[in-house]
């Protein structure tokens, strides 16, 4: 009887210590829901705190990490993408469950679909031929994600057997349709690089892509067309007294931003023990204190540069540029050929797009810029949403993002500071915006 109780008070403890604690406070904050997560600590468990809210497109406006020994401690101030608290009881009872059960390492596997991953150089047209490909070998795409950066693109698309409504089991189809795409992603130029392939991964898709735009090393590459977004403020330095290496990065402010650049960090093998994020304006400063997994800083000019020029990449893959365009439509079968194909006939180049199925109902979003890189012309716009249908293809605006001032000790974190902040002084500042000392001084 004895040993059954000790044997139950060491599971409860277990549980306990396996178990993330997760609070989510709607009261303290004026503008801010403020999400809380405990949790022992592991690689790449920060990783999955952040996925969780930024699968819902949540804004964080600010967040305070830090590890202190074994266990690991988040504080995210979030909005939803107009700003205001959140206040939907399904969404705040989503993001307890999930971030409790964040240790049960759910994956991403879709059933009954096949999973394609298509890589190489990025031209105007490549998507009308890839998706024209499918629409003649009968597959149907139920989802697909589309990234370009630096001259090149990544996609995952997720495709049926238009016949049997499952997944394609025909060896035959399967090879000649792999066969068909790398054709096409080879062009006239690209026949060592480009690259098509079934997928069997099952983690996030966008973490995927980011793998997949990290191994074919966007990072190193020239961009082809003339975009004008402002290259992100990264800055490394080491802190040789603590063992750390501290990574700043400063750059405009959008949904999924700290998403990117922890998700690069992490499969780049660092460990973030301490961070601080702030926003102000439209701006981000992200402030990360990491280590290898084996406990040692960056330890070469080298791998400094190659930090720098990867987490730039990862800020830069997700970068909206163009025109935000919106197709909501009922599905059918070849419609995102005719769609991309009215884009190719009116010099309309897509830089990113975001491809779903609910039913019968296509919900797809696309950026697009000239031939070149710039702006589309309105009128352009115009005959293309007359000739996809009006009411269907909307131009949408990117969102607004604003965040009120913050408090002058939440701004004292510069981005590249010529000053290293003492490691005691992060954890007291993020103990205090834990609530678990009083004082901050």
């Amino acid at each position: 009887m004895e040993w059954s109780a000790c044997t139950d008070e060491y599971e409860k403890l277990v549980f306990r210590m396996s178990t993330p604690r997760v609070v989510i406070d709607n009261a303290v904050c004026s503008n801010s829901t403020i999400v809380k997560f405990d949790s022992a600590r592991k690689h790449g468990i920060l990783l999955e705190a952040v996925q969780i809210l930024s699968d819902l497109n949540l804004f964080i406006k600010k967040a305070y990490v830090s590890s202190d020994g074994r266990w690991f401690m988040d504080v995210f101030h979030v909005t939803d993408q107009n700003g205001n608290k959140l206040t939907d009881e399904s969404v705040l009872k989503y993001i307890e469950q999930s971030l409790s059960s964040i240790h049960n390492g759910k994956t991403n596997h879709r059933n009954g679909l096949t999973a394609l991953e298509l890589k190489g150089t990025d031209r105007v047209g490549l998507l009308s031929e890839v998706f024209a490909v499918l629409a003649e070998l009968q597959c149907d795409v139920v989802e697909a994600k589309v990234w370009t950066h630096n001259g090149r693109i990544a996609s995952l698309i997720y495709v049926k057997d238009c016949n049997t409504g499952t997944s394609i089991e025909d060896y035959q189809k399967i090879n000649r349709l792999e066969a068909r795409l790398r054709y096409v992603l080879q062009g006239d130029s690209d026949v060592r690089s480009a690259t098509t392939s079934l997928s069997d991964v099952v983690i996030h898709p966008e973490r995927r892509l980011h793998q997949m735009m990290f191994a074919d090393r966007d990072y190193q590459k020239n961009p082809i067309f003339e975009f004008t977004s402002e290259t992100p403020l990264v800055t490394v330095q080491n802190w040789a007294e603590r063992g750390y290496s501290v990574v700043n990065v400063q750059c405009k402010d959008r949904v999924k931003l700290l998403f990117d650049v922890v998700c690069n960090l992490t499969d780049m093998e660092y460990v973030v023990f301490h961070a601080t994020i702030n926003t102000r304006i439209d701006q981000a400063y992200l402030e990360f204190y990491i280590r290898h997994k084996d406990g040692t800083p960056i330890s070469s000019e080298p791998e400094r540069q190659r930090v720098i020029q990867c987490l730039q990449a990862a800020v830069e893959r997700r970068s909206c540029e163009g025109v935000r365009l919106e197709l909501s439509t009922e599905d059918r079968q070849g419609l995102l050929a005719e769609v991309m194909r009215t884009f190719r006939e009116n010099g309309l180049n897509v830089t990113r797009a975001d491809i779903t199925t609910t039913g019968d109902l296509a919900a797809n979003t696309f950026y697009v810029t000239d031939a070149i890189g710039y702006t589309a012309d309105q009128k352009i716009i115009e005959s293309v949403r007359q000739k996809i249908g009006l009411t269907n293809l909307k131009v949408k605006e990117l969102p607004f993002v604003s965040h009120e001032k913050a408090d002058r000790e939440d701004q004292s974190v510069g981005v590249g500071g010529a000053v290293l902040l003492s490691l005691g002084s992060l954890v007291r500042r993020n103990l205090y915006n834990l609530g678990l000392i009083k004082s901050f001084s």
